[in-house]
């Protein structure tokens, strides 16, 4: 089989997998442009709900670049043909099936000193490049990683807003994480990642190692929010508060549980989602009862 053989045989394996035909992959790649939508969106200070800014005044916005039709459809495809079945460490929560922001927090749960960063501009600052390099990392041939890189990128970088992208995003972070998972192994540390939130914890203070930590992100050639940045015993960890015998939500949603409870709305999110929250608490009865020290607070809020 020659070169343009090959070529054309890969696209034709790519198809059969996706459910498409070479001209409509063709097609669509040679005119990305229609298959994508555009807006920008203004960052919020979720603490004071102001926007976010740049040290010269001009407000932080981020781009939001879902993809349409056919293309969407595609992208589906592959998220659940290609992408989904590739192994990810258990330290990795967000994209997976079975994964949140609540299985994020809490491996942490119990933790005296938690540490949590966050990837500045994640999705825009992966390269086309990069995904290229990652799928043939995994074996890929140069076509069919040419393929699925033209078909998931757009503008030279990695769009926020379409089915693949956070998948690809963890896969492209995943040398990372092996990297991470080794110095936190060495130095028994906890470590999970929920997207572009990292979160570090141990019962022994391990300040000495936040440099290495943020060395081999940085040499790794992503980029880190600092004022995201914090090294502290109590925090909120992806929207959760953790504590030492429990996790709950943050006050701000059991505000809005209270005013569920007077609704007469048969439709109550922020009480559904409490309740899974404080699912993963159902032994902190027989804790108590083992533990008679437990602070009276802990035990009430879960009741």
């Amino acid at each position: 089989m020659n070169s343009l053989q090959f070529k054309k045989s890969q696209l034709k394996l790519l198809c059969t997998i996706i459910g498409s035909n070479p001209q409509e992959i063709e097609y669509i790649t040679e005119h990305i442009d229609d298959y994508y939508r555009e807006w920008f969106e203004k960052k919020v200070n979720k603490a004071t709900g102001d926007f976010k800014k740049f040290k010269d005044g001009t407000v932080k916005q981020r781009a939001i670049r879902p993809s349409l039709n056919r293309l969407k459809s595609i992208q589906v495809a592959i998220k659940n043909k290609i992408l989904a079945p590739i192994p990810l460490p258990n330290n990795v929560h967000g994209g997976r099936k079975g994964r949140n922001n609540i299985t994020n927090a809490k491996p942490h749960q119990g933790n005296k000193f938690k540490f949590t960063t966050d990837l500045q501009e994640f999705y825009p600052n992966i390269t086309s490049d990069q995904v290229y390099q990652m799928f043939l990392h995994l074996r890929y041939s140069n076509h069919f990683a040419h393929w699925l890189t033209k078909l998931t990128t757009w503008k030279y970088e990695l769009p926020q807003g379409t089915p693949t992208s956070t998948h690809i995003a963890n896969l492209v972070f995943l040398s990372t994480d092996y990297k991470l998972i080794a110095l936190c192994l060495k130095s028994n540390l906890t470590y999970t990642r929920y997207v572009d939130d990292l979160t570090f914890s141990s019962q022994q203070d391990f300040k000495p190692v936040l440099n290495n930590i943020l060395g081999i992100v940085i040499e790794d050639g992503f980029k880190i929010s600092y004022r995201k940045t914090e090294y502290k015993g109590l925090q909120n960890v992806t929207g959760i508060d953790i504590y030492n015998n429990y996790i709950d939500a943050p006050k701000k949603i059991k505000i809005n549980v209270a005013s569920e409870v007077l609704s007469q709305d048969g439709m109550k999110p922020y009480t559904n989602y409490l309740k899974i929250i404080r699912r993963t608490n159902k032994n902190i009865k027989e804790k108590r009862a083992m533990n008679p020290s437990l602070e009276k607070d802990d035990y009430e809020i879960i009741r």
